[in-house]
């Protein structure tokens, strides 16, 4: 078969109420009433996680995992016991289930959480894995999340992956309904976790690790423009996110998902400013968030992977509505390439194998005038906004400004090095990881 692909939304767990605009949004597992809009940002600090003493890893993928990926499987694999040990269980609850494929019979086109199980089964078996296996939790076997038989499956597990889809599939399949509690299954992955296993999730896999306010969708353009919506929407264009959280397994930033080619850096960044987070982590395609003792005082990340992870720090920043829409003032991007560590407690940096480097460029950083890479936009580019903030990284200039595509209001992003300013290097030559540019975003 090929690579899972995601062919349609859930349904909501419980009940469907009609919203905004006539969309239907799902409201059964949260219970929270929107933020209050503040010019001031509140603090929900990268310290705030709960846990001790967390003993376990995570390795989150911002999608588009490759199938030849062998760092990043490889990684899952030695922090699963390696080759000889490593025992994987795979969750697919985020696709569709087979009573909904209209494929589920050819192995060549499904696309179900049975038959994408499968699949990560033989690939991580293919990439040197001792041993695979699907774990029967989808919206086919609901009942299964409870079952004494499959937590003694989970038991027998080193480490766990979650395939992509919608996460909300996997609210629905493995949290207890209004009470958002733990399934048997997902307390049992979740006591793998603080006893030492891994666990890796790509695309909704990685989102659904989220604390509070976990994303549910959204374009940058609406996010900006509207503000964040708590609750699950059919359209997934509308910015909305879940104020209780996913599973809670990282709780020291917002995750975002497909960053660079979906240009997701805005509603992120709206998200943080309206519900109180300091801190986003915003992955890229192929590219790995690796997070040793999550949720306890020791916790570190690494990033892993072809690409890299914007590290979006709003300790500092005000945000408000003016005259012609929203503001934000004062955040910082960073975004961090293969190597690079960071400290959710202190906010430092290390790049190790990298050095610094001197702006060569003279000519003015290029236009930008689609810096979230709209989908109303057929000529737009990916990583736009990384790719303003790298020439500006190489241009000898200290400030430069993108605009986003659409114009009602338009939202004009500009970046500004701070004194002594440069980015660091892995080959001499290109600008790879960029440092504490500060951010700001007027709406005109």
């Amino acid at each position: 078969m090929s690579a899972p692909v995601i062919r349609s939304l859930p349904p909501c767990g419980v009940r469907r109420v009609i919203g905004a605009a006539g969309l239907t949004v799902c409201l059964a597992v949260f219970g929270a009433s929107p933020a209050p809009a503040s010019p001031a940002l509140s603090s929900t600090s990268a310290t705030s996680a709960t846990s001790a003493s967390g003993r376990g890893s995570l390795v989150l993928i911002g999608g588009g995992l490759k199938d030849d990926n062998t760092q990043i499987y490889g990684e899952i694999i030695r922090r699963a016991g390696g080759p000889r040990h490593a025992r994987i269980g795979i969750l697919t609850a985020a696709s569709v289930p087979a009573s909904q494929d209209p494929h589920a019979g050819d192995p060549e086109q499904c696309s179900n959480a049975e038959c994408n199980g499968a699949y990560y089964a033989n690939l991580f078996r293919r990439h040197g894995a001792a041993d695979a296996q699907w774990i029967p939790v989808d919206l086919d076997h609901l009942a299964n999340a409870d079952s004494d038989a499959v937590v003694a499956q989970v038991n027998s597990m080193s480490g766990f992956f979650f395939g992509g889809g919608d996460q909300y599939r996997y609210v629905t399949s493995l949290l207890n309904g209004t009470r958002h509690t733990d399934s048997k299954v997902l307390a049992a992955i979740r006591a793998k976790l603080a006893d030492g296993a891994v666990i890796a999730g790509s695309s909704a896999g990685a989102q659904i690790a989220s604390g509070p306010d976990m994303l549910t969708g959204g374009d940058s353009y609406p996010a900006l423009r509207e503000g964040s919506k708590p609750g699950y929407f059919d359209d997934p264009s509308v910015p909305g996110h879940l104020p209780q959280g996913g599973f809670g397994f990282l709780r020291s930033g917002l995750l975002d998902t497909h960053t660079g080619t979906s240009g997701r850096e805005g509603r992120s960044l709206r998200l943080a400013a309206d519900t109180g987070h300091d801190i986003v982590y915003a992955l890229d395609e192929d590219t790995a968030l690796v997070v040793d003792n999550p949720g306890s005082r020791r916790e570190r990340v690494r990033v892993l992977g072809r690409q890299g992870v914007s590290v979006l720090d709003l300790s500092r920043a005000s945000a408000g509505t003016g005259t012609h829409g929203w503001h934000l003032h004062n955040a910082r991007y960073s975004y961090l390439t293969s190597g690079d560590r960071y400290d959710p407690l202190t906010g430092a940096t290390a790049t190790p194998h990298k050095r610094r480097l001197l702006p060569s460029a003279h000519a003015p950083v290029p236009a930008n005038e689609d810096v979230f890479y709209s989908p109303a936009n057929p000529d737009g580019t990916p990583y736009s906004l990384r790719g303003t903030a790298r020439a500006l990284a190489a241009s000898t200039q200290r400030t430069a400004t993108a605009s986003s595509y659409e114009r009602g209001p338009r939202f004009t992003v500009t970046l500004t090095e701070p004194a002594r300013y440069r980015p660091l290097t892995g080959d001499g030559h290109t600008p790879h990881t960029l440092l504490n540019l500060r951010l700001d975003i007027d709406a005109h």
